[in-house]
């Protein structure tokens, strides 16, 4: 088994388990806190996202991840500039928790904004200590800490919301998450020099965090904007809605793009130091994601009642048309994990920023006003947006990489098939589970075993590249057994 494959595979352990935790803990939460509540949790987390987005990314993990030659006093200068920026940040947000709290017109956010501000403080340890496991593919380690921590995470959020904590249990499960996972790191790498503060070589530092904070910050900012905008414009109880709705479409995100996420850049550059084509491990890349997001977002939306039911109760079934119009508009981010990790090897990270800013602005603009008509018109906006912002990415990664148009809609032909043969088969269990009014999990199920036949006749159909590469995988894995017990008869 390569070391990509298993960096992949332990990555997979990762994201499945905490996945597994988070819709266990989400299922509990959602019994225990209302919409409203739910809603002042979504707002002060946004808060506290974009500003981490800012300084992690000023100088984090992407820098140490893709210096090809990296330094002792490189990461003593990244954690010491990260530790600044995220301390002022931490006191600056302290000071704002009142006004915020005024703007939004909810007195109660301030204490979650105040207390949310100590994730700033740990994240410096954390973030920096992750990039350097990541730059060493040791994908294992990362795996164990972050499963400890999101156990954390679940205790103290249930336990502190049966507790009566409202809105608070969840920000305090995530402080006592994050310190947890900074103390596992920090006890796993026992390289506390690293943490000493330098200031050597800040300017290369300081030159490509201004291009990789900046994208970061504007595309967290415009990811938890339609929270914002409802928070403002509409009430919390609109914002928990829209924030569980996410949740559920980003499901595929925590199946797959974020178990490929960690791996993705360090397996580019290394593909790129050996002299590798990036145009066709691009377009390669792009028809494997299209084949597995597309059906699966399909499915979603589809089965988007008898999931709400299952997980969320029904309390919440009136998220059920904001999911399915979610998941239509997330159609389009297919090979969104793939862009900021190709524009960072192509040395062009600052073709990164200039796309979200052309982008992002109009896509901002088109959710605040439909900001004012409602959570489902802010989801119908998405169908718009994401289409746009990709085609915008796509046209940029086309000119560094040199393909045309043509090429890149090949690439997404056979993926094309795959999804209608596979879309055909989950809406007609649908329609005959709804029909028969079976439970539903039941409908699940079913549907669940149509989508995967369909699918799969799909990949046979066509001769899918992912059938190949599903088949090595399991080569790869089958000798790696023999491997072990070889050597552990």
């Amino acid at each position: 088994m390569s070391s990509v494959q298993r960096s992949i595979l332990f990555s997979a352990f990762d994201r499945y388990a905490s996945l597994l935790l988070f819709v266990v803990v989400t299922a509990v939460l959602a019994r225990l806190l209302s919409p409203s509540e739910f809603g002042i949790y979504a707002v002060a987390n946004a808060i506290i996202s974009v500003i981490s987005a800012c300084f992690q990314e000023f100088a984090g993990a992407s820098y140490l991840v893709q210096k090809r030659e990296l330094t002792r006093a490189n990461v003593q200068t990244t954690f010491t500039i990260t530790m600044v920026i995220s301390a002022a940040a931490a006191m600056a947000l302290f000071a704002l928790a009142q006004p915020l709290s005024h703007l939004f017109e909810m007195p109660s956010l301030k204490r979650g904004i105040e207390v949310s501000a100590l994730n700033l403080l740990l994240l410096p340890f954390s973030g920096t200590i992750s990039a350097l496991f990541r730059r060493e593919m040791e994908f294992g380690v990362l795996a164990i800490c972050n499963l400890i921590a999101g156990m954390v995470v679940a205790t103290v959020s249930v336990v502190l919301a049966v507790a009566d904590f409202s809105y608070m249990a969840p920000i305090w499960g995530g402080v006592a998450g994050n310190a947890m996972l900074a103390l596992m790191l920090l006890m796993w790498r026992r390289d506390f020099g690293a943490m000493r503060p330098s200031l050597l070589d800040c300017r290369e530092i300081v030159g490509f965090g201004l291009y990789s904070g900046a994208v970061s910050v504007v595309n967290v900012f415009y990811g938890l904007a339609p929270q914002l905008f409802l928070a403002k414009i509409l009430d919390f109880a609109s914002v928990g809605l829209y924030s569980r709705a996410t949740a559920l479409t980003q499901v595929f995100d925590k199946l797959v793009t974020q178990v490929l996420s960690p791996v993705i850049m360090p397996a580019v550059v290394a593909r790129s130091k050996a002299g590798g084509d990036l145009k066709s491990v691009y377009l390669d890349a792009v028809q494997l994601l299209s084949v597995v997001q597309w059906p699966f977002m399909i499915f979603v939306a589809v089965m988007a009642r008898p999931i709400v039911l299952l997980w969320l109760g029904p309390t919440w079934l009136e998220i059920v048309p904001v999911v399915r119009l979610l998941c239509v508009g997330s159609l389009a981010l297919f090979a969104a994990c793939l862009t900021y990790p190709v524009f960072v090897t192509v040395g062009r990270v600052h073709d990164a920023l200039i796309s979200s800013l052309i982008s992002l602005p109009p896509s901002l603009l088109v959710i605040f006003g439909a900001s004012f008509l409602g959570v489902e018109a802010v989801a119908a906006s998405a169908i718009l947006t994401l289409p746009f912002q990709a085609a915008v990415a796509v046209y940029f990664l086309g000119r560094q990489l040199n393909f045309r148009p043509g090429e890149f809609a090949r690439a997404l032909l056979k993926s094309g098939i795959v999804t209608a043969i596979a879309s055909s088969g989950v809406i007609i269990s649908a329609t005959l589970t709804e029909a028969e009014s079976l439970a539903p999990v039941v409908a699940l199920m079913s549907g669940g075993v149509a989508v995967a036949l369909c699918w799969w006749l799909g990949l046979v159909i066509t001769g899918h590249p992912l059938l190949h590469e599903l088949h090595r995988a399991a080569i790869g894995l089958v000798e790696s057994l023999q491997g072990r017990r070889a050597r552990y008869p």
